[in-house]
């Protein structure tokens, strides 16, 4: 494998594409503690809790995301990042802001997710109490 200054980064969510690009560095969180990657590091697989995932671009602009449970995959000069859910802030000091109204969202579309889940149920319901009550023929 030849020795190259930057790697290609995908990190992606179960629906869209958070993030696509080069990194020069790559700090993340597995079950075992944190740990870093640069563009030359062996491949490897690696598992990711909730945490914070800083990555190190080319021209030294730092990229912060807040990120839950996922897999890592690093191969050749690629590390392609898959998580459940995921956020970016501008900077880790408004990070835990940023995280919070990403979940505050989520709370709610998983409530009202609910409530449509309840209606269907309770008219699937009523259709059967109403079969029973209809004359066979």
């Amino acid at each position: 494998m030849s020795m190259a200054s930057e790697m290609h980064v995908s990190i992606r969510l179960p629906g869209s594409l958070l993030y696509h690009g080069t990194a020069t560095r790559l700090n993340a969180e597995g079950p075992q503690g944190a740990f870093g990657i640069l563009p030359n590091h062996v491949d490897f697989v690696a598992a990711l809790v909730p945490s914070v995932l800083l990555l190190t671009e080319a021209d030294s602009t730092e990229r912060v995301f807040g990120i839950d449970e996922g897999v890592l995959v690093k191969k050749g000069h690629g590390v392609e990042i898959a998580v459940r859910g995921g956020v970016e802030s501008a900077n880790l000091a408004s990070l835990h802001e940023t995280v919070g109204k990403f979940f505050a969202g989520v709370e709610d579309e998983e409530r009202v997710a609910r409530s449509a889940l309840s209606r269907l149920e309770a008219d699937m319901v009523r259709r059967f109490a109403g079969l029973r009550g209809e004359p066979r023929p």
